[in-house]
């Protein structure tokens, strides 16, 4: 069973990624959503994600707050960022993080979900 985290404080982006994930994903799969990455931080060693969509503008901890945090105990999933913020200096400092396999903008669409799961 693959295990995917959404952490984003926006239930319309959530819900529209979940629902783009779930079309084009053809393995058994589970989707753990969460509007606080402080929520996320506490649940996620439990899930033992293979997959992680992060955002970063979130009120009480950003994206970049729990990327500091994160310290994941087993094998690591596959952290994308997915932000609405195309601001260079985000893409920049998201290649900084060794964890971050790629940044991707809002809305997610169907090609970078082939690309992640095929």
């Amino acid at each position: 069973m693959v295990k995917i985290v959404l952490i984003d404080d926006d239930p319309i982006s959530t819900f529209v990624t979940e629902k783009l994930i779930s079309k084009n994903i053809n393995v058994p799969h589970k989707i753990f959503k969460f509007q606080s990455a402080t929520k996320a931080l506490q649940d996620i060693y439990l899930i033992g994600p293979n997959y992680l969509f992060l955002d970063l503008n979130m009120p009480e901890m950003t994206g970049w707050d729990f990327l500091e945090e994160f310290r994941p105990k087993e094998a690591s999933p596959e952290i994308y960022i997915l932000s609405s913020s195309v601001d260079e200096r985000d893409i920049i400092k998201a290649t900084n993080y060794a964890v971050v396999k790629k940044y991707l903008s809002k809305p997610l669409v169907k090609k970078y979900i082939k690309n992640i799961f095929n």
